[in-house]
């Protein structure tokens, strides 16, 4: 890493894997003036040679033939669940620094060894949690930071959708690929998002409880839009569309509900930050809300600001660190709380037992 910045020297970067987060990645490298998006990969050569095609870039198979070219300098890991510690840890190894997807990996273990590798390498490895990026989210730190707030001491967050199991009977419904169902793919969000605004809190205990139900039967799961799918009718569907939980930490207490799919037909997405002199609802990549009291008086706020794009603002902050030595936000060190909570909170649904985090 560069102890010193050099806004003209560029950072040659390869995005593996071309799906939807990956062609998120690859447009936020266009258009950052520090960055060279030299190739895209992907196993199926019509989505690597189009992604390539929209951005003058090189398309590629293999993500092998990138880590042994010594002109790239970072790569982007965009796959599927399973594959974020192999490609890593390889890419690591090769002497690449990594800006790897969410969630970090399928399990703690896993992350650790990723996490090791980064620092044996002296690499870069941040992990793609990109509301640590988010304009309403840094306004939010930014007071509790200073106190405006008070002692935090609950946050409750709800993401529940009517009936929104995404990609079924594909990678993401398939346990052994993605680790989990919308606790992994969507609560992680919500969780990291909520230590970092509260600074990091250490993670004690877990409750959480788990449901699969309303997809057991793919061909006969109604639903009225997608996401990656169609839904294959012979595929798997082994992980959960329901988790709610309760985690303790050093600071606040965490409570939450989460559904893919439910048959409710209103959805929910918002994040409650409880203080003892004020309360903020954030709307999950939205605005937010204060509520407030002085003199007797209840106040009832919203501020005007404006919006970064996130995912430009996540791949500026991976830029910088890995050009100028700026430890990023989303350093997997900072991240191995999120992964140790989704593991416990997984390991008491399976036990129904409240488990502890070490």
């Amino acid at each position: 890493m560069k102890e010193n910045p050099n806004m003209s020297e560029k950072m040659k970067v390869a995005v593996i894997g071309c799906g939807s987060i990956g062609k998120a990645h690859a447009a936020s490298y266009v258009v950052d003036p520090r960055a060279d998006l030299g190739a895209v990969v992907d196993i199926l050569p019509e989505k690597a040679e189009a992604l390539a095609a929209l951005h003058n870039s090189r398309a590629e198979t293999d993500y092998r033939t990138v880590l042994q070219d010594d002109s790239f300098q970072a790569v982007s890991v965009c796959t599927p669940n399973d594959l974020h510690a192999p490609i890593t840890i390889e890419a690591l190894e090769a002497g690449k620094h990594v800006l790897c997807e969410k969630p970090i990996a399928l399990n703690v273990a896993e992350a650790v060894r990723m996490c090791d590798t980064a620092r044996h390498h002296s690499r870069v490895l941040a992990i793609g949690v990109v509301n640590r990026f988010g304009t309403a989210v840094n306004l939010i730190k930014d007071m509790i930071d200073r106190g405006e707030l008070g002692r935090i001491y609950h946050v409750s967050f709800q993401q529940l959708n009517h009936r929104g199991i995404p990609g079924l009977g594909g990678w993401f419904t398939t346990k052994k690929r993605a680790g989990g169902g919308v606790l992994i793919d969507h609560g992680v969000h919500f969780i990291d998002l909520i230590l970092y605004c509260a600074g990091q809190p250490a993670p004690r205990k877990a409750f959480g409880v788990t449901h699969s139900v309303l997809a057991r039967d793919i061909p006969e799961y109604a639903y009225v839009k997608m996401w990656a799918g169609p839904p294959d009718p012979m595929g798997v569907y082994d992980v959960e569309e329901h988790c709610s939980g309760l985690v303790l930490t050093d600071g606040p207490s965490i409570s939450f509900d989460l559904a893919w799919a439910r048959n409710i037909g209103q959805a929910s997405s918002h994040i409650d930050f409880l203080g003892e002199k004020a309360g903020i609802r954030l709307q999950y990549l939205g605005n937010f809300r204060v509520y407030s009291f002085k003199d007797g008086v209840l106040y009832d706020s919203e501020p005007s600001y404006r919006t970064e794009n996130l995912f430009d603002e996540e791949i500026s902050g991976f830029v910088r660190s890995v050009l100028d030595g700026e430890k990023s936000r989303a350093d997997i060190e900072y991240v191995l709380p999120t992964q140790k909570i989704l593991d416990a909170l997984y390991a008491s649904a399976e036990q129904g037992k409240e488990i502890e985090i070490h």
